[in-house]
């Protein structure tokens, strides 16, 4: 597929078609508070660092978001426990104070439902890596949500990241796979990357599940369990995601 990937800076007419793109992202996710209040800021605040595709229609058909932090800064100089929410707090932080970022991190990299299966994301992933060599840096870092995890929600995640293809020795998950055919390598597990606390009858809502007992529950679309008191009437979801680090 022909497709035309540039900055939202460049062309920042495109916002509005990149917000109501179709996804599937399940609900639950875009609760997590962090993100909640930080990512709108990013089309503002970093439109250089916002991919958006389109194809020969001029449909958007992909995204991709990522920030620039200090990850030398002092305190730091690790990729964070916390991984995408934090490195979200570290890049507004660090544009408040003025700090030199010296890494990029991919936010999220989306395609569009009905479009997926079709090489996109690889491509995302090689245009945010150029992007960020264009902006001066010489490293990309993501808390990656590995693409099949959903699927082994009972395995951790430091197992699972490790999980390679006996033919070729990548990684057995497609979007850990499709970052290391990139480049990039696996350096850690981010054990809190995002996380979703909420009422019962909210979970009950996004979900459709009954949310009536106490303990850990499988949800589709989640990595690992949500952990569910029905005595306290709250649910709490910690995701843990991969961090992966791509020298550019």
């Amino acid at each position: 597929m022909d497709l035309m990937i540039t900055t939202l800076a460049v062309r920042p007419e495109l916002a509005r078609a990149m917000d109501e793109m179709p996804d599937t992202w399940p609900e639950f996710i875009l609760e997590d508070l962090v993100g909640w209040a930080n990512f709108p800021r990013i089309a503002v605040e970093f439109p250089e660092y916002v991919l958006v595709a389109t194809d020969p229609d001029g449909v958007v058909v992909a995204r991709a978001y990522s920030v620039p932090f200090a990850l030398e800064a002092a305190g730091r100089g690790r990729l964070p426990g916390g991984g995408w929410d934090q490195v979200l707090l570290w890049a507004f932080s660090d544009l408040r104070h003025g700090r030199t970022p010296d890494t990029v991190s991919a936010i999220e990299i989306t395609v569009a439902a009905g479009r997926l299966g079709q090489g996109i994301s690889g491509r995302m992933l090689a245009a945010m890596r150029e992007n960020a060599v264009r902006l001066g840096f010489r490293e990309v870092v993501a808390p990656v949500r590995p693409s099949a995890k959903h699927t082994d929600t009972e395995a951790p995640m430091e197992e699972y990241a490790r999980r390679t293809r006996p033919e070729d020795g990548l990684p057995r998950d497609p979007w850990l796979r499709v970052h290391v055919r990139a480049g990039g390598v696996i350096e850690a597990v981010a054990p809190s990357s995002m996380t979703v606390s909420a009422p019962l009858e909210r979970w009950r809502s996004w979900t459709g599940l009954p949310f009536d007992g106490e303990g850990p529950v499988v949800v589709p679309g989640a990595l690992v369990p949500v952990h569910c008191s029905a005595t306290h009437g709250y649910a709490v979801y910690v995701e843990p995601n991969v961090w992966v680090r791509h020298r550019v």
